[in-house]
């Protein structure tokens, strides 16, 4: 640390200089982000509300019922008119939340010391860090030739010790969407835990749904899902980090809570303790400034890049993994490896991201990616095609 104190503009030059070297979404070049830059009206509820801390709610006592109402405005798209929760970090916070809650619950009340928890194979990393922080034994199920959760090797995976079942809605690789139905008869059945991974596609799937797309019911209308993942920060619009965790009621949050005897709430279930209580007010900015309609726009604005892209890439013969659901395309070249294909798009200044399972380039369509930028991606892979 220097001795004396730096100017302004010199912290600045230098924060500058460090900016440069980040990639920008409005360069409309990363391709495989599940976020995107925040809407402006969020950006500027984030900064009004930066000192706020939901750590301590009795001192932040607006911020709090802010927090309250974005809970009620996610639950209201949800099926769910009263959720217990919190806004948290995002996905990866929720989701431990969620099976720590799952776990707590299973311990108590059925003595299940060594627990297991079963996901698809597409589950995103985040439930390797719950079940390792958790104690407990990761069962990952094979997926059906759609890459979704196979709900009989589920109900074949099924044993004393399980404490949690999670489904996912919305991929993180591909966009699919698991058969929550048939895991909610799995689940009611069984008494055991479901969790719904909705960190991306819950801010996408109620709207698409409600302008009369076929997608399948994912939400607390299923009787067996007890809680679910809601990323704001991702087709939500709002700031990094802004992620939220419902559960059906109150019971779930106090399987977990702890003692906290200095604060102005006695007791916890977060994770964390101190709180951003900045996502929460962008969250609520940005869902009462785009209302349904907005967010309907939005995910329909999404869905038609994606297709725009997904018939461009079939016209010059690539290949993809799966018809998409949701704005993700997976896709490879017949000729190509998949790492020989994302070097190609490297060294053409794309930002590339791939799937581990199956392998293929997969672009994700967000609100910077515009249909400009897909009319440069698609004349780099025409260039890329005839040149092998």
């Amino acid at each position: 640390m220097n001795e004396k104190p730096v100017s302004h503009d010199e912290i600045f030059n230098q924060l500058d200089e460090f900016q440069a070297m980040d990639c920008k979404y409005s360069d409309g070049r990363i391709l495989g982000s599940m976020c995107t830059e925040a809407h402006p009206i969020a950006k500027e509820a984030f900064f009004k509300f930066i000192d706020s801390n939901l750590g301590d709610p009795g001192l932040f006592k607006g911020t709090k019922l802010i927090e309250d109402e974005v809970l009620k405005m996610i639950g209201s798209i949800l099926s769910i008119e009263n959720p217990a929760g919190h806004m948290v970090t995002g996905g990866t916070e929720a989701n431990i939340m969620a099976i720590r809650s799952a776990r707590n619950i299973a311990r108590d009340n059925k003595g299940i010391k060594d627990g297991e928890l079963i996901v698809p194979k597409s589950a995103h990393f985040s439930f390797k860090k719950a079940a390792d922080m958790l104690n407990l034994n990761l069962i990952r199920v094979d997926l059906d030739e759609n890459y979704r959760i196979n709900p009989e090797l589920v109900e074949e995976s099924i044993n004393d010790n399980t404490v949690a079942i999670v489904g996912i809605a919305g991929t993180t690789e591909l966009g699919m969407i698991d058969p929550i139905e048939d895991l909610s008869e799995i689940a009611v059945k069984n008494d055991i835990h479901l969790h719904v991974d909705a960190a991306f596609g819950g801010f996408s799937i109620p709207f698409l749904t409600e302008k009369g797309y076929d997608l399948p019911r994912f939400d607390f209308s299923v009787e067996g899902v007890r809680s679910i993942t809601v990323d704001p920060h991702k087709m939500g619009l709002s700031p990094i980090p802004s992620g939220g965790i419902l559960f059906r009621d109150q019971s779930y949050l106090d399987a977990m809570s702890v003692d906290s005897p200095y604060l102005t709430i006695k007791n916890q279930s977060t994770i964390v303790g101190t709180r951003l209580g900045a996502a929460s007010a962008a969250t609520y900015a940005v869902m009462k400034f785009l209302g349904k309609d907005g967010y309907a726009r939005n995910a329909e604005i999404a869905l038609e890049k994606t297709h725009f892209l997904a018939d461009n890439l079939k016209r010059l013969g690539y290949e993809l993994i799966v018809e998409p659901k949701l704005n993700i395309v997976a896709f490879n070249h017949p000729k190509l490896e998949t790492e020989e294909l994302a070097s190609l798009l490297e060294d053409r200044n794309w930002k590339i991201s791939c799937s581990s399972y199956p392998k293929a380039i997969r672009v994700i369509l967000m609100n910077h990616i515009k249909k400009e930028h897909l009319i440069e991606l698609i004349d780099d892979l025409e260039e890329i095609s005839k040149s092998i």
